[in-house]
C-alpha cells in the first residue's frame, strides 16, 4: 500500500510537494474506502484534477523516475536536466524524491537527493508513522566525494559486516547509482528487510500511462480460467460489441514470415532453449503478439475478440481493428482484475483517454463502492463526472494547479471542508477549489483576423 509520494525540484515541482492517502478524521462516509494495517488507515481511491499544463502528468512522470531509479539502480543521465526551469535557484538546487509505503505489514520510507545526477542522500527506515522513532535501515550520505554509509547496530557489532561495509563504501558504491538495488542484491541475513521494501517496487506498484500496454494479454487469458472469465464480463458488460475473448496460435515463421530470418532464428532458439520465455512483439500493424514455445515449437499468439454478425455467426476481429476506446479497455482489465483481489496499487494518468463518461464512471463506481478491494487505485482526469461524493470522499479527491511562477502545487479537496450534500461538480466547473484553466480572455479572440484568405 502507498502511504505517500514527496517530490522537490523535478519538472514543474520547484517546492517540496506531496501527495499522500490519509484519510481525514472529518469523514465517515464510504467508510469501506479505508483500509487498515497495523491500527493504520489508508485510502484506496486518490482522483487527481487539474488544468492543462497544472502538473497533473508531472507528477506521475515523478514517481516513475524514483520507480525507474529503485529498479534499475541508474540515475537517468536527463534527470538534472528535469529541474524546475523557471527558478534561478532551482538549477543549483538539489533534487529530492521520497515514497512511503507498506509492504509484508511493514511501513518503509525511502528518500533519495541527487546533485547533479549524483547521489548525495540516500536512506531507508522503518518508519514509525508518526507514533514512534523511524528505524533506519540504512543511510548513505556523500560529502566532498566520500560515501559513508551506515546500517542499523545490530548489523555493524559484526566482524564481517564491517568489513562489508567498508568494501560498499570503498568498491562497489557509484556516484551516479542508488544503493538500494546493489545492497537487495547482496546475500546477507541482515539485509531481509532491504529485500523485502525492493520487493513492493517489482510485485506491488504500476503505473499506466496514456501510451502503455500491459504484457502478454493473450496469454495470460490463455493460461487463467479466471482471469479470461473476469475479461470477458467487463466487456460484454460494456456493451463494445464483443461477444467473447479468445486467443490464436500459429507458429512463429508463418506469422512473421521471411523478412528478418536471422533474427526470427535467434528468437526461436531462445524459445526452445528456456520454454519458460515470453517475449511481447509487435506485428507491422502495431498489434501486440505473444512469441512462445508451447506444443513443441515457437509459437506467436495474438487475442481473438469474437464478434456476433446478424446471423450470429462469430466474426473475429484482432486489437488493430479495434477503436481506441476498446483498446484502452483491455489496457485496464489486468489492472482491474488485480485491484480486486490483490494488494497492488495501479497509477493511470489520463483515465478517462478514449473512452465514455458514463463508461469511466461506471467503472470507477463498480470499484468504489465494492467492500471486497484489496488494492489502492490512483488517477489523473479532466472527467467531472466522476466528482460524485456518492463514489469518492473528500480526501481522496486532489487538485493540481499552478500559480503565477509556474510552481505546481497539490492539496486536497477536505480543505474545503464542503458539506457531504454539495454539488462538488459544479463548484470544480464554477472555480471554486482552483484547478482549472483560465479562458478569461478566449472569447475576445479574433481569430479571423490572422486566416489566410487566398
Amino acid at each position: 500500500m502507498l502511504i505517500r509520494f514527496v517530490v522537490n525540484n523535478h519538472l514543474s515541482f520547484g517546492q517540496e510537494r506531496e501527495l499522500n492517502l490519509f484519510p481525514s478524521p472529518r469523514y465517515t462516509r464510504l467508510g469501506h474506502h479505508k483500509y487498515q494495517i497495523n491500527d493504520f488507515n489508508l485510502l484506496k481511491i486518490s482522483a487527481i484534477y487539474g488544468a492543462n499544463g497544472a502538473g497533473k502528468s508531472n507528477l506521475i512522470k515523478s514517481l516513475m523516475t524514483l520507480v525507474d531509479i529503485i529498479k534499475t539502480g541508474n540515475i537517468p543521465v536527463q534527470l538534472s536536466n528535469e529541474k524546475f526551469k523557471l527558478s534561478s535557484d532551482s538549477s543549483n538546487a538539489n533534487q529530492i524524491f521520497g515514497i512511503e509505503f507498506f509492504k509484508s505489514g511493514i511501513a518503509f520510507y525511502y528518500a533519495l537527493e541527487i546533485d547533479n545526477g549524483k547521489v548525495i542522500n540516500e536512506e531507508l527506515y522503518k518508519s514509525g508513522l508518526g507514533k514512534k522513532e523511524d528505524e533506519p535501515v540504512f543511510i548513505r550520505k556523500t560529502e566532498d566525494g566520500l560515501t559513508k554509509i551506515s546500517f542499523n547496530s545490530t548489523f555493524e557489532s559484526e566482524i564481517e559486516n564491517k568489513a562489508l561495509k567498508n568494501v560498499i563504501e570503498k568498491t562497489l558504491s557509484k556516484p551516479n547509482k542508488s544503493l538500494f538495488k546493489l545492497l537487495n542484491e547482496l546475500e546477507n541475513p541482515f539485509f531481509k528487510d532491504i529485500k523485502t521494501a525492493f520487493n513492493w517496487f517489482n510485485t506491488n506498484i504500476q503505473i499506466i500511462t496514456p501510451n502503455s500496454k500491459p504484457g502478454a494479454l493473450a496469454q495470460r487469458l490463455d493460461k487463467s480460467k479466471s482471469f479470461k472469465e473476469f475479461a470477458n464480463k467487463i466487456l460484454c458488460a460494456f456493451d463494445v460489441g464483443i461477444h467473447d475473448l479468445s486467443t490464436e496460435k500459429v507458429p512463429l515463421k508463418d506469422f512473421f514470415g521471411q523478412d528478418d530470418l536471422q533474427d526470427l532464428e535467434k528468437l526461436s532458439k531462445e524459445l526452445k532453449d528456456n520454454q519458460s520465455l515470453i517475449y511481447g512483439l509487435l506485428s507491422d500493424k502495431g498489434e501486440e503478439v505473444v512469441a512462445v514455445f508451447e506444443d513443441g515449437q515457437p509459437c506467436a499468439k495474438r487475442l481473438v475478440l469474437n464478434h456476433q454478425s446478424e446471423n450470429e455467426k462469430q466474426v473475429k476481429f484482432y486489437l488493430n481493428e479495434e477503436s481506441d476506446g476498446t483498446n484502452r479497455l483491455l489496457d485496464y482489465i489486468p489492472a482491474f482484475h488485480a485491484l480486486m483481489s490483490r494488494d497492488r496499487v495501479y497509477i493511470i494518468d489520463e483515465i478517462e483517454r478514449s473512452i465514455h463518461p458514463l463508461l469511466i464512471k461506471e467503472l470507477i463506481t463498480k470499484f468504489s463502492l465494492d467492500p471486497t478491494t484489496k488494492g489502492q487505485l490512483i488517477f489523473t482526469t479532466h472527467e467531472s463526472n466522476l466528482l460524485d461524493q456518492d463514489i469518492l470522499r473528500q480526501d481522496e479527491i486532489w487538485f493540481v494547479e499552478k500559480d503565477k511562477f509556474g510552481y505546481s502545487d497539490i492539496y486536497p479537496l477536505s480543505e474545503f471542508k464542503e458539506h457531504h450534500t454539495k454539488d462538488i461538480k459544479k463548484g470544480y466547473l464554477n472555480g471554486r477549489y482552483g484547478a482549472i484553466p483560465f479562458l478569461g480572455n478566449l472569447k475576445d479572440l479574433k481569430w479571423t483576423d490572422y486566416a489566410n484568405i487566398e
